[in-house]
């Protein structure tokens, strides 16, 4: 990633990108980052985001450079945000914001960029000048809609542009350093991701984990259990007293997970920020679908096995299961997915 003198002595287009506050999303962006840099190879790309997300910007080599924004969950940082603007005058001639939310769009307006692209939402009209309008049927997918931001209105609106997948670099000699320092032995490893910070709907049960881990331990795999602190209790009930399973929730940085999922020889997760993680390094996913829609946000990958139901009450989109039982992945049984795992061809998940 270029330093910020080199941004600013670049000759193109010099473009700054309001990034979203979700894992999953902050990976698919790319895809909009990549576009703008076919189109525009001379160009300059910033990008302002959540500190957290610096780890996974770094990964991206179409990013020139990457600015935090740190302000709380609901905080609306005011102060934050006008020093921010003040920092960035001058320094951009077009900002797209992919947030809908008024907040989102404050510091380009406030830094006094002259073309600022978002689509309309939140009485955002003083805040915006290049306003497009959303078409869900259109723009059906999540990375459509990033995407369509970078291109010119009468194109977006068609819908029918590419969508480059994600591709994060990987670190080698990190991945290896990690393998030794966590004590992961040399078995293949299986990938579970378990958590969903958007709510337990979109879980498979820990029991279906467990079973899970312990079949594929039999056959010779190691199980490597990765997510966030709030995920370690969790992978405690899928590793715990099983040999050649690790729980790593809560253990490892982001950019650590990205060089631990590229060296899984496939991962099984729930619809998740780590789930685009590992599309975006090229590993086998065994992709788990039950209150989202595959259709919205599938990982951005030609290397998945999407297993969705399809019930009659799916996909609801809510936190929690508005019925109470969650049957969407809880009669998504283990052995099916060790059967994809295993290339066996499974009849009722698609």
């Amino acid at each position: 990633m270029a330093d910020t003198a080199a941004v600013n002595a670049k000759a193109g287009p010099r473009l700054l990108v309001v990034g979203p506050s979700w894992v999953g999303d902050m990976v698919m962006a790319q895809s909009l980052f990549i576009t703008l840099k076919q189109r525009h190879p001379d160009a300059t790309i910033g990008v302002l985001a959540p500190g957290w997300s610096l780890p996974i910007l770094e990964r991206m080599p179409e990013v020139d450079e990457a600015i935090a924004l740190d302000v709380k969950h609901g905080e609306f940082g005011w102060k934050t945000r006008r020093e921010i603007a003040r920092s960035l005058k001058g320094r951009f001639d077009h900002a797209i914001v992919l947030p809908r939310s008024l907040k989102s769009a404050l510091v380009p307006f406030l830094a006094g960029i002259p073309r600022r692209t978002g689509f309309t939402g939140e009485q955002r009209y003083l805040l915006l000048n290049d306003r497009r309008k959303l078409d869900k049927a259109v723009l059906n997918q999540t990375v459509k809609r990033f995407v369509a931001l970078g291109l010119d209105a009468e194109e977006a609106v068609r819908g029918n542009f590419a969508i480059p997948h994600p591709r994060l670099s990987v670190d080698s000699r990190h991945q290896d350093e990690l393998r030794e320092s966590l004590g992961l032995g040399e078995r293949p490893a299986i990938g579970m991701m378990p958590g969903a910070e958007y709510g337990p709907a979109k879980q498979w049960p820990l029991e279906h984990f467990r079973e899970l881990a312990e079949s594929l331990i039999g056959k010779g795999y190691s199980v490597w259990v990765m997510g966030g602190p709030k995920d370690a209790d969790a992978g405690a009930v899928i590793t715990e007293r099983l040999e050649h399973a690790h729980n790593l929730c809560g253990k490892t940085r982001l950019a650590d997970a990205v060089d631990l999922l590229a060296a899984c020889k496939q991962v099984v997760t729930n619809d998740s920020g780590l789930m685009h993680v590992a599309a975006a390094v090229g590993t086998r996913i065994q992709a788990l679908y039950g209150s989202s829609s595959p259709i919205y946000t599938p990982p951005l990958t030609d290397n998945a096995y999407i297993h969705y139901l399809g019930l009659s009450c799916s996909p609801c989109f809510e936190r929690t299961c508005p019925l109470g039982h969650r049957n969407c992945l809880k009669q998504m049984v283990p052995d099916r997915i060790e059967q994809a795992i295993q290339g066996s061809p499974i009849d009722s998940c698609r």
